[in-house]
Order: structure tokens, then C-alpha cells, then sequence
């Protein structure tokens, strides 16, 4: 019996056939889960749309910013219409300005902090409130972070403070919806070529140092990132919440 047959989810994220969101997705749904997208934005919605058609001309597509509230409620609306109840949610999502991830991150502005968390972190605290009261048979709810939450990673700046956020944020998610059996959790990726990794300066040189470094020799693959989301959504996980599962080919335990 596939792991995840009967549960229906949301996948908050993809941008194209390389984004991380798009391998979980790919994963979830063979595994038997029916699921609904979201998209930023109409420069997105075409890529997106052309993706999630190879699932079925009937697959829930809906445009969404996660900045406005408005937009949240109607996915989560049209959500509870089409599925009657959800059980997985995904949040692939992160932004910080460009010059932001460049240069010195003491010079951070204002606007630059409050957008790369608001975009970043608060975001999976809004969307975790919209699909609470549509997870009645409880649920998982997967985040993606990064090691730069942990430590410094230079470029990463701004990015890996809002990150930071977003781990935290799962802990207390974590505690507020474990009475639900709402179970909240991070996948902290190594280095991956996405459309949003290519926007850090320096990506290359980060993919090398994990070759050199991780114990793996390497960092990881989409296809590893989609199965740790099927673990992550799936009964065999059905007592982790609040945890940041690491898969970078075990960069995060070295010192040196």
C-alpha cells in the first residue's frame, strides 16, 4: 500500500522542474497523496501550470503571495472545497533582496530584514493558521531551511537569520497544534542547484566545500529531499515534531 494513499496536501513553492518543492511534490504524489499548488505571481504561473499538469487536468492550481492574507484565505477556501480536509501542507518559500545577499549583512537594511522574514518565516505561520482548521484528522506540516539558520555562511546574510526564524517558528507551531496531532517539521537542505540558490553569491564555491568536507562528499539530491518529505508525511514519522532533519550528506555534524 503506498505510504500516503487517502491524504490530500498543498505544496506552497515550486517555481520550476528544479525547485526542491517541485521534487517533494513529485514524491508525495506517487505515494498516493492528491494534492493542490500554489504560484507567485503570473511570471511563475506558467511554468508551474505546465508542472502540475503532468499530474491531471483537474489539479487544484491557485495563485498566491504570501504576503497578503487575502490570498491565503481563498487557497485554503478552495482548499476545503475541493478536498474537504487536508493533511500536508509544504512551505518552500524564501526571499530576501538581492543586495542583501551580497556585501556585509551589518548593513542590512530595514526594509531587507522585514521582507526576508515576513516572505521567509512569518509566512509558515500564516499558512500553518489557514490549514489548522481543515486538519482534522491532524497532519503534517514540512518547511525547508538551511544550515545558515546555525551557523554563518557568508552571502547567505539576511537569509540565514530569517531562517533562523522559520526554525523557531516550527518549535512553537510544533507545540501550539501537537493537541491537533498537527505535527510541524524542517528539512534543512545542503546545497541544491535551485532557481533561489543561484541567487546567493558564492553558491559554487559552497557546493565544492561541502564535496570537500561533508562526510558524504557530497550534499544531496532532490530525489533524497523528496524521500525525507514522504518520511516526514507519512505514520513512520508520526511521533517527530518540531525537528530540523538534516540531509546534506552530514555537513552540519562537522567542526572542522
Amino acid at each position: 500500500m503506498s505510504l500516503l494513499a487517502g491524504k490530500t496536501g498543498v505544496v506552497f513553492g515550486v517555481a520550476n522542474k528544479r525547485s526542491i518543492a517541485w521534487a517533494i511534490a513529485q514524491s508525495w504524489a506517487k505515494e498516493g497523496a492528491k494534492l493542490a499548488f500554489t504560484y507567485q505571481g503570473e511570471r511563475l504561473k506558467e511554468n508551474v501550470e505546465e508542472l502540475v499538469g503532468t499530474f491531471g487536468a483537474d489539479t487544484l492550481l491557485m495563485p498566491c503571495d504570501v504576503t497578503r492574507d487575502e490570498d491565503i484565505a481563498n487557497v485554503f477556501k478552495t482548499v476545503g472545497e475541493k478536498f474537504g480536509k487536508l493533511d500536508l501542507l509544504l512551505h518552500s518559500v524564501a526571499f530576501a533582496p538581492k543586495d542583501a545577499l551580497e556585501g556585509k549583512f551589518v548593513n542590512t537594511s530595514r526594509e531587507a530584514y522585514r521582507i526576508a522574514h515576513d516572505i521567509s518565516a512569518y509566512s509558515l505561520v500564516a499558512l500553518a493558521r489557514g490549514a489548522a482548521p481543515l486538519m482534522t484528522d491532524g497532519g503534517s506540516i514540512v518547511a525547508m531551511s538551511y544550515y545558515g539558520a546555525e551557523k554563518v555562511v557568508p552571502h547567505y546574510n539576511v537569509m540565514g537569520v530569517a531562517k533562523a526564524s522559520l526554525e523557531a517558528s516550527t518549535r512553537y507551531l510544533a507545540y501550539d497544534l501537537g493537541p491537533q496531532k498537527i505535527r510541524v517539521n524542517c528539512i534543512s537542505a545542503g546545497p541544491v542547484q535551485t532557481l533561489a540558490a543561484r541567487g546567493i553569491s558564492g553558491f559554487g564555491e559552497m557546493f565544492k566545500h561541502y564535496e570537500a568536507h561533508a562526510p558524504l562528499k557530497r550534499s544531496c539530491t532532490t530525489d533524497e529531499l523528496g524521500a525525507t518529505g514522504v518520511f516526514l508525511a507519512s505514520e513512520g514519522a508520526a511521533s517527530i515534531t518540531g525537528q530540523v532533519i538534516y540531509v546534506d550528506g552530514g555537513y552540519q555534524i562537522m567542526g572542522m
